[in-house]
């Protein structure tokens, strides 16, 4: 066989097996407003509004999706706020599990286990806590209960205001005096030990519901 005849054929060769390799390719993300703008683990820091402290926020993970609707912060992993007054001083101690932040909507979403302490004395624990911070109010349609320092009660729908010193608790299935629950035992209460916030240990969303 000539030379010339060789060269044609391993072109020929060459060419059919490079037109036959299949071209690997990651398939197109679609949802796009499944991905996080920007996610920062191992988060203590404090918000701030028109100048004046509100809270500290202290979790594991911290997303910000600015393209979902509502845009939202997402807590995944567990959430620790502590609540201030005026005076800077610390009012109340919040825990869940997860949370959502609905910014233009000034909206909290605080999901699983939520537990509520304020400096004096109320705690409060339920599956869902809502925190309006444009009407000032907190609210749940899930099962509540109450502790102060006089009595517990417990219901399916608690409503107060952002400081918890007036509230309401609606379809309730009792009151009772401190001592007749075990839920007003200490032992095992996480947020108990949370004045020390660097040291707390930390642990699906739905659409919010906005109350007119």
């Amino acid at each position: 066989m000539k030379p010339a005849a060789i060269i044609v054929g391993l072109f020929l060769l060459l060419l059919a097996a490079c037109s036959s390799e299949k071209e690997h390719t990651a398939p197109a993300i679609l949802e796009r407003d499944s991905v996080a703008m920007m996610t920062s683990y191992g988060v203590s820091t404090l918000i701030s509004d028109s100048g004046v402290m509100k809270y500290r926020i202290v979790s594991e993970r911290w997303e910000v999706n600015t393209v979902k609707r509502p845009s939202r912060w997402i807590f995944s992993r567990g959430i620790f706020l502590e609540q201030y007054d005026k005076k800077f001083h610390i009012a109340a101690y919040i825990q869940a599990d997860t949370a959502y932040y609905y910014d233009e909507m000034k909206l909290w979403e605080l999901r699983g286990r939520v537990t509520v302490r304020t400096k004096d004395g109320l705690r409060f624990r339920s599956e869902e806590l809502f925190w309006d911070q444009g009407l000032h109010e907190m609210y749940s349609n899930r099962y509540s209960r109450l502790v102060t320092p006089e009595r517990e009660m417990e219901g399916s729908y608690f409503r107060s205001d952002e400081q918890m010193r007036h509230y309401t608790v609606t379809n309730s299935k009792g009151s009772f005096e401190r001592g007749d629950s075990g839920f007003g035992n200490s032992a095992g209460d996480s947020i108990l030990s949370a004045p020390d916030t660097t040291k707390a240990k930390l642990r699906n969303p739905t659409q919010p519901i906005r109350k007119k």
